[in-house]
């Protein structure tokens, strides 16, 4: 029997992953749920134009009533959903697919929200859900990517992992274009990492480290610093095997001297301060003034890459594995990159549970496929991976 999947929030990544879940997860109906029912009737009428089906069906629902999602979980016999909205929703999300008996993935980010997550995994399993958390591009891709890439070692011992999703040309003053939402990425400027660092799990501050990294024209020389929430479950997987693990976002040169000064100006916070008598989330204002800014419009052509060094040993020689994806605008759909390495990411993960192939729980994404399996998928949708063994 074909699956039931629902996608909450029709925004960029959650159309990108309805999509896929027609095109190569076997969909009976993929319902596409967002509080703004005119953005889900869009995404649902794109969907349906690019797969040529009318399996893709539009309905107003709000992220944050979580018995309100569970109630149409049941009522439409959802097997697996995909949670597209804000990280802060995650949460009671989760508890609403227990309660309805549904598998769920999210686009995670955010470390905190993700180990509370992975503390009702006793709870799921006895539901006999699967849920996991942390899927898209990274922590997602980047994660079983990781996975891909010690696979060949009988002993890995060092993971360093850089990503990106850039516009093809950069337009100052930012160099930058977004993508997703702006919770998602003022997130990531902000809080702790969570690595391996001599084989003990170390936080280590956002916005940190920068170093420079050369990669073939036409990206040519990026930047690379720390940002959070890339490995927040990795890193737990991995203590004890591994004695580094850590992940780096890049940039065009200058953006992170941008960073810096909004982050001294107090802005990526989300605590209130008062501000006339009123209580004011510097971080709030922060998206009002810049997302304008930066926001992608629909002629932008971007492109990700994530690209992983990791070293230890086969058969007692010394081996390095390099594993690089370079993945650009689709032409053909519309989707952008970014849209495709999250949403599909995404997609893969919740039809991977649909089908029955993730165990009953909350999964930690690394632990939810092996990396064979997984370019096995990618490759089925055009992306090309990359692995050299030295």
């Amino acid at each position: 029997m074909s699956p039931r999947y629902a996608v909450i929030g029709a925004g960029r990544q959650g159309t990108a992953a309805g999509y896929d879940l027609i095109q190569h997860g076997h969909a009976e109906i993929v319902v596409l749920a967002d509080n703004d029912i005119r953005q889900a009737e869009r995404a649902a009428q794109r969907i349906n134009k690019l797969t040529k089906s009318n399996k893709a069906h539009a309905m107003r629902l709000d992220a944050s009533e979580p018995d309100q999602v569970k109630d149409v979980l049941q009522q439409e016999r959802i097997d697996a959903f995909l949670s597209a909205v804000p990280y802060f929703f995650n949460l009671g999300l989760t508890q609403a697919a227990i309660e309805a008996g549904a598998g769920m993935t999210d686009l995670g980010g955010n470390s905190q929200i993700v180990l509370d997550q992975l503390a009702l995994s006793p709870q799921a399993a006895e539901a006999g859900v699967a849920i996991v958390p942390d899927c898209g591009q990274v922590p997602g891709m980047g994660a079983s990517l990781v996975v891909y890439a010690i696979e060949p070692l009988d002993e890995p011992v060092d993971v360093l992992m850089w990503d990106c999703g850039l516009p093809q040309q950069p337009e100052p003053p930012w160099n930058y274009r977004l993508t997703f939402s702006i919770e998602g990425l003022t997130n990531e400027y902000y809080g702790d990492c969570l690595f391996l660092r001599d084989g003990k799990l170390t936080k280590v501050p956002a916005l940190t480290e920068v170093e420079r990294r050369s990669y073939p024209e036409p990206i040519g020389e990026l930047e690379a610093f720390t940002t959070s929430g890339g490995l927040t479950t990795a890193a737990r997987t991995y203590q004890g095997r591994l004695r580094t693990l850590q992940n780096k976002t890049l940039r065009y040169p200058g953006n992170f001297d941008q960073l810096k000064v909004i982050e001294q100006l107090g802005l990526f916070d989300p605590e209130p301060i008062l501000v006339g008598g009123l209580d004011v989330s510097p971080r709030e204002v922060l998206h009002l003034l810049w997302d304008p800014q930066i926001r992608a419009d629909p002629e932008t052509r971007d492109f990700i890459l994530i690209d992983i060094l990791a070293t230890g040993r086969q058969r007692g020689a010394e081996h390095q594995v390099e594993v690089r994806l370079i993945h650009s605008y689709d032409e053909v759909t519309g989707f952008t990159a970014m849209e495709q390495a999250t949403g599909w990411h995404a997609s893969i993960m919740t039809a991977a549970i649909a089908h029955g192939h993730v165990p009953s729980g909350v999964v930690p994404v690394e632990r939810a496929m092996t990396g064979a399996a997984f370019i096995e998928q990618a490759g089925q949708r055009g992306f090309n991976v990359e692995r050299n063994i030295r």
